[in-house]
């Protein structure tokens, strides 16, 4: 194991370098990548002390020095110099904990969402829309199986003590929107906000997950994220059809 190896986070020292918060540098031997929060990581190779960015931008090298208890770093491009920086090691217990944390409240979440979705099927008299419930709950079950997976890989159980929290929480009151026979319209409403819900926490998940050097988690996350944008993509396509729904429960005439 290099001494190079593991996540660091970068710091902006002088030069013509941009901001770099959130910026973050992943070493594993002779391979890496610098990774903007929110973007695609850019792939270099380690030789040594230099960090030798891959085509198209092989006119980049950073290079390292030991300094204190992380590395200082010339930023060059064509052999100039045109920034320096820091690497400050980010301690890999707080990575896997934070990993292990979002992936528990994942796997509540998807809890939440089949709680969620059950509801909504008892509810829903529309055969197409019933249909892709159906789908979408064995989906949902699923992606709570795969999420406990990923707790067991990194040892850890599926936490008892998290409940559904947020925005989430609010979806409790679907009772109390049932009772009042409005059912397609707010179905739909609260079905298309617990799919947003989850693509945030999945977008957020599989950046920590990449962060941690877990890429099978962020491979989950991807797959995952495909399904639960069909299903928003759905609701996002039948608003008509559920505004129609909705004035046909009241008795009002449908254009």
């Amino acid at each position: 194991m290099s001494e190079l190896d593991g996540v660091w986070e970068v710091h902006r020292i002088s030069g013509a370098l941009p901001p770099l918060a959130g910026v973050r540098k992943r070493i594993a031997g002779t391979i890496g990548e610098t990774v903007v929060a929110g973007g695609r990581g850019v792939r270099f190779d380690v030789r040594g002390l230099e960090l030798h960015y891959r085509p198209p931008l092989q006119w980049l090298v950073d290079v390292l020095e030991p300094g204190g208890t992380g590395y200082r770093g010339r930023a060059t491009a064509f052999g100039r110099t045109y920034g320096h920086f820091e690497l400050r090691r980010m301690a890999m217990d707080d990575v896997q904990g934070q990993l292990i944390k979002h992936i528990d409240e994942a796997h509540t979440m998807e809890q939440t969402i089949r709680r969620l979705l059950d509801g909504l099927l008892q509810t829903s008299d529309d055969p197409e829309v019933v249909d892709r419930l159906e789908r979408h709950r064995l989906e949902t079950h699923q992606h709570a199986a795969t999420m406990r997976g990923r707790l067991e890989a990194h040892g850890a159980q599926p936490s008892l003590a998290r409940q559904a929290v947020g925005i989430l929480e609010a979806l409790a009151k679907l009772p109390l929107d049932l009772m009042r026979g409005e059912k397609a319209g707010r179905n739909a409403r609260d079905a298309y906000v617990a799919e947003h819900v989850e693509i945030a926490a999945y977008e957020l998940l599989r950046r920590i997950a990449e962060r941690a050097g877990d890429e099978e988690t962020a491979a989950a996350c991807v797959e995952i994220l495909e399904q639960e944008r069909a299903m928003a993509r759905f609701i996002d396509d039948n608003w008509d059809r559920f505004a129609a729904l909705t004035l046909q429960e009241h008795g009002a005439a449908v254009a």
